[in-house]
């Protein structure tokens, strides 16, 4: 499936012009080069607190949900059904992508316009420093890449394809019955009309799987994985490794580490559920870390609405005492607006409210 016209436009606009830029070898690096090196990078806090670990099948689910993403915009979900066994292939396949020859990989160097493929971090173009990461994005089957990364290896092919499709359908699966509690803490219900999932569809909503790569760095306190950021999507579902990475910033605390649950999915809110919520459910800021002991990945499963919905806040957050605080968006044009406003755009779109 080709990403969407206004979709491509969103991901063109770059002003620092280093969407061209390929990532470099970071696995035998000695010390952290300069264009890498960030200046003293905010430690995380020393808390006992985490974000809360629900089980979704619990019969207080919903309420539990809600109370997670109003007071952290996040949670990790279990019981959500996905086999751990998955999750270690899935695993797998992705160190098996990312330990190639690093001119192996350039071979699906995704260029300025494009959304699938191998490349940096498309946040990268909001930061001076580069990122001690690499990715690559999947939407669908990844056969063309996959034969382009192993040409001469059909088996290699076949169990990447086949593990990362059955990977999103999965991950797929358990987003749409998070989403569905979601939905239910906010006050709507399958039978309400403004009830999001009627107009998505079963097969309508869009989604990109972002395999994750964080080799290990010799000087941990000088780099930065991933930098400082939401999301657009209204939420992002990710699969951690065993080495802790992720944190998130919680207010009036700092930024909070997440720890790995063997089988736990970290649910992280996004911009357009913010939007949905009319603010109650924050989007929450997020990034990586990393370490000088250990290679780590991580498997994100972004979710969001079909491209012609527009979200706005749900009439169940809207009262005389609560307003509509943003205009109504489809998810193509808040990528775009994110991409000229980057974390200003939760704004750009409150202040257009006439």
């Amino acid at each position: 499936m080709d990403p969407s016209p206004v979709k491509k436009l969103a991901y063109k606009s770059n002003p620092n012009g280093l969407d061209n830029q390929a990532p470099i070898d970071l696995r035998n690096i000695q010390s952290v080069p300069e264009a890498h090196t960030w200046e003293k990078p905010e430690p995380h806090t020393i808390t006992m607190e985490s974000i809360p670990v629900i089980d979704i099948t619990d019969p207080n689910a919903k309420l539990l949900i809600g109370e997670a993403c109003e007071k952290w915009g996040a949670f990790q979900a279990i019981n959500h059904g996905i086999p751990s066994h998955l999750f270690d292939k899935a695993e797998a396949e992705t160190f098996r992508l990312f330990n190639l020859p690093h001119d192996h990989k350039l071979r699906v160097l995704r260029g300025p316009d494009d959304v699938l493929g191998y490349g940096i971090p498309r946040i990268q173009r909001y930061f001076p420093k580069f990122m001690w990461s690499e990715g690559f994005t999947i939407e669908g089957s990844p056969a063309q890449h996959a034969s382009e990364l192993w040409p001469d290896q059909p088996h290699i092919q076949t169990a990447f394809c086949t593990t990362m499709e059955e990977c999103q359908k999965e991950m797929k699966r358990a987003t749409e019955s998070v989403m569905e509690l979601i939905f239910g803490a906010l006050g709507l219900g399958p039978k309400d009309e403004k009830w999001p999932k009627s107009k998505m569809g079963d097969n309508k909503a869009q989604a990109l799987l972002a395999l994750n790569s964080y080799p290990m760095c010799p000087e941990p306190d000088r780099a930065m994985g991933l930098g400082p950021h939401t999301d657009t999507s209204f939420v992002t579902v990710v699969h951690q490794s065993s080495c802790t990475g992720l944190q998130l910033l919680k207010e009036g605390v700092g930024w909070v580490p997440v720890k790995p649950v063997r089988g736990a999915l970290v649910v992280n809110v996004g911009d357009l559920l913010h939007i949905l919520s009319n603010g109650r459910f924050h989007s929450v800021f997020h990034r990586a870390v990393v370490n000088n002991e250990k290679h780590r990945v991580s498997i994100a499963y972004v979710y969001g609405p079909p491209s012609d919905v527009k979200i706005a806040p749900a009439p169940t957050m809207i009262d005389q005492e609560h307003p509509p605080l943003y205009s109504p968006v489809t998810w193509n044009h808040y990528i775009y607006a994110k991409s000229i406003h980057h974390n200003n755009a939760l704004e750009y779109v409150k202040h257009r409210v006439q």
